[in-house]
């Protein structure tokens, strides 16, 4: 068998796919990429036995289909240094052996038989199907992951929770310390469903849609999705369990409320989170009308800052306290110039809002305050 490809071309498919392989894998098998040749085509596959990622790239020249795995360490140095030039593979299919031919050069090692990599269980035949921009999911993912949680305890928390409803889907994710929920108005269901995708296939995703245009279809079922994208796709095992009821832990009459300069807040909060606890991390948001006071201590080691920042406030004088860390988490997850922030009580949680949302979105983040000691 014997094929012609770009290297460049090559080596961009297999640094994303190489994010799929563990370092330590159930099956030795699942350390090497898949290769697929079928008229005139390359599909390249990476696994994790949850996991699955598909590319496909087009052969300038191609004599006969067939199929072959190669350990993913020898196939990404092989071609991680070389400059843009054709690549011509050479592959018995009785022996494995692999001769790959370039510019100035020759690479020769073994592969593997195709036929020990594991195959794509097929999605359930009542899976449901939307199908969503590219931009749109790439987007939520980079809202939400930053809040979701790592603990093996509540292993629902672990990932994002897709919730297909009569008037939107909702993207969510929590910790029980900070809260994302962004509604997408433009899909909607009659029929309700949902699934929780774990945070790695999310950001692989995160990484193959950068900046694409393109449309992406979802394919989902109880426990799989299926995510199928120009020249590729990507198969995941689902964090099955039922997500809390997040509407539930949103206030609805926070009647406090403050509009600020985003980056004026963030780096603030940047420039006194050093002088906070290193356990609490708390800073005290002081609020009056016109005026924010952010004040933080360490009295174990006799450190304090104080910083004031103009603001538009209107409501009742109020103090409470937040994590400075996971406050800068969720400033840095919103893009508008300035933020809109609902408070009540300093008991009660915080919400956080653009000043303009996107067209067809609307996002919401919650943030828990810390008890303040007199």
């Amino acid at each position: 068998m014997r094929f012609t490809l770009s290297s460049t071309a090559l080596n961009s498919r297999l640094q994303t796919l190489a994010k799929v392989i563990n370092s330590k894998n159930s099956l030795a098998i699942l350390e090497s990429f898949l290769f697929q040749v079928h008229d005139g085509k390359i599909t390249i596959t990476a696994s994790d036995s949850e996991n699955r990622m598909t590319a496909e790239l087009p052969l300038d020249e191609s004599d006969t289909d067939g199929e072959f795995a190669i350990p993913n360490r020898t196939i990404l140095d092989a071609v991680k240094e070389l400059p843009e030039q054709p690549l011509t593979f050479e592959v018995n299919p009785e022996t494995y052996e692999v001769a790959i031919e370039y510019q100035n050069g020759r690479y020769n090692f073994t592969a593997q038989n195709a036929e020990e990599y594991p195959q794509k269980a097929p999605i359930a035949e009542d899976a449901k199907t939307i199908t969503i921009s590219a931009k749109v999911l790439c987007d939520n993912i980079a809202r939400t992951i930053f809040a979701t949680d790592n603990n093996e305890i509540r292993p629902v928390m672990n990932g994002i929770y897709f919730d297909l409803l009569p008037d939107c889907l909702a993207f969510v994710a929590s910790d029980g310390h900070k809260l994302v929920r962004c509604r997408y108005t433009a899909i909607k269901s009659e029929e309700h469903a949902s699934f929780i995708l774990p945070k790695k296939p999310a950001m692989l995703l995160r990484t193959v849609l950068d900046k694409s245009e393109d449309d992406v279809t979802i394919k989902f079922s109880s426990n799989s999705a299926e995510f199928y994208f120009p020249n590729g796709t990507l198969s995941s095992t689902l964090i099955e369990g039922v997500f809390p009821n997040y509407n539930a832990a949103i206030p609805t009459d926070n009647t406090n409320e403050l509009v600020i300069d985003r980056k004026a807040l963030l780096g603030a909060i940047r420039r006194v989170l050093p002088f906070a606890s290193m356990s609490s991390q708390l800073i005290r948001f002081r609020l009056e009308n016109g005026s924010l006071e952010l004040t933080s201590e360490d009295l174990d080691f006799a450190t304090s800052a104080k910083e004031d920042i103009v603001c538009s406030y209107s409501g009742t004088p109020l103090q409470i306290g937040f994590r400075g860390d996971f406050f800068s988490e969720i400033l840095n997850s919103i893009t508008t110039d300035d933020i809109k922030m609902l408070l009540g009580d300093p008991s009660r949680a915080g919400i956080i809002l653009p000043t303009e949302q996107p067209e067809n979105e609307d996002i919401l983040m919650l943030i828990m305050p810390l008890l303040l000691s007199e």
